[in-house]
């Protein structure tokens, strides 16, 4: 930790996994960072499947290496209808073989993740902690000042708010929000099961939300469980007995007897969206840019776009990355990106919460297109791991079979 004034070239807020990736990313372009925040958590139950343009992120940063052996691959995706509807939709597979792939991407413990990005954060010479939180934001001309507990003053060109859903650095900003709160909480914990899960992800769709299986190292998956906030409590106040029979009927016994593992977490789900993604000398990344509820493995796959598009511009920006030319380029790339995955994951989510028939036969159908037409389903993969890569496929296809 630093005990200095600093003039830093950025000041990055938040000790998140994007605020960690965002500080490394930085350095790495050879700019100076002071990261502020607290401890690094590494009692997170949770984990993060990231994809594989995020992997290869982290292995142009060097930190892969240390991340991989605590991972799980993610060869098979699977999409199971287990509502009692009227209109049910077909179970739908994804193998990343199907797109030339050996794997989707990892299932990390964010424990492990958190550790391995706090230990290169700690090694990193162009990064000064400060092991605080900031007390208030000021805008001066040319600059952005932190203003914290044992520091007189942080002064730097930009700042990166990565502290959160409910960001102070954004709010500092001076840009809005739109928050809607769903009647949904997501139960997180992991659990043992007698059958391997042959890196198979099993994403249960639900009339209260996705039961989505992740796979572990060994005999082990993660849960999302997202039902409900009472139903939730009720299940989180069960002993593990009886939680890990309901676990295992709801999954149809797929991976034989299930144990359930200590530390479970309860996490109320919402969707909100900023007015603009960067703003008097402030950027947003990771939950200050997007919350959406934990649907097709999104979250910090997003926030890892966001940190590479915020270095690259900032690296053409270099004397000065907190310009409104740089906030204005930024804000004008990150929008479709954000806009189109966040509007997709809140549209399939209320599908799920809907008893409207139209909204279950449209679910259903798009659904059963994807898994019947293998063309279609190709694009839907490959867009999902990197945004326009599925087009610029099916475009380069149709104008090989142009020149036959």
């Amino acid at each position: 930790m630093s005990d200095r004034t600093a003039t830093a070239n950025i000041i990055v807020a938040g000790t998140g996994p994007a605020g960690l990736i965002c500080s490394l990313a930085l350095a790495h372009a050879g700019f100076h960072v002071d990261l502020i925040g607290p401890a690094v958590n590494t009692n997170d139950r949770r984990t993060t499947a990231l994809m594989a343009p995020a992997l290869k992120f982290l292995a142009e940063l060097g930190i892969l290496e240390a991340i991989e052996s605590k991972a799980a691959a993610l060869r098979v995706m699977r999409i199971v209808d287990a509502t009692s509807r009227l209109i049910r939709s077909p179970v739908v597979t994804f193998h990343a073989s199907e797109i030339g792939e050996p794997f989707f991407g990892l299932n990390i413990p964010n424990s492990e993740l958190n550790a391995c990005l706090g230990q290169a954060v700690a090694a990193d010479p162009k990064i000064t902690r400060h092991l605080s939180l900031v007390k208030q934001w000021k805008q001066e001309p040319g600059r952005i000042i932190a203003l914290l507990p044992d520091v007189a003053e942080l002064s730097a060109a930009l700042a990166v708010a990565a502290d959160g859903r409910n960001s102070p650095a954004r709010a500092a900003a001076g840009i809005s929000t739109t928050t809607r709160n769903f009647p949904q909480a997501a139960l997180v914990f992991s659990f043992a099961h007698a059958r391997p899960h042959g890196f198979i992800s099993t994403e249960f769709h639900t009339e209260t939300g996705p039961f989505t299986q992740v796979p572990l190292p060994g005999n082990r998956s993660s849960l999302v469980w997202v039902v409900k906030p009472e139903t939730a409590n009720e299940l989180a106040a069960l002993d593990d007995a009886e939680l890990s029979l309901r676990v295992e009927q709801r999954m149809q016994s797929m991976l034989g007897r299930v144990s359930v593992e200590p530390g479970r977490q309860i996490y109320p789900l919402s969707a909100t969206l900023p007015a603009r993604f960067a703003q008097n000398r402030i950027a947003l990344i990771g939950e200050s840019a997007h919350v959406f509820p934990p649907i097709g493995a999104q979250g910090l796959n997003l926030g890892i776009r966001d940190i590479q598009q915020l270095v690259g511009i900032a690296s053409i920006y270099r004397s000065d990355p907190g310009l409104e030319a740089a906030l204005a380029a930024y804000d004008a790339k990150r929008g479709p990106d954000i806009l189109a995955r966040t509007g997709a994951v809140n549209l399939l989510n209320r599908s799920l919460l809907s008893n409207m028939l139209p909204a279950q036969m449209a679910r259903s159908a798009g659904l059963g297109i994807l898994g019947s037409f293998a063309p279609l389903r190709a694009l839907f993969m490959r867009e999902g791991l990197r945004p326009g890569s599925g087009l610029s496929s099916l475009a380069s296809s149709l104008r090989e079979q142009i020149r036959r």
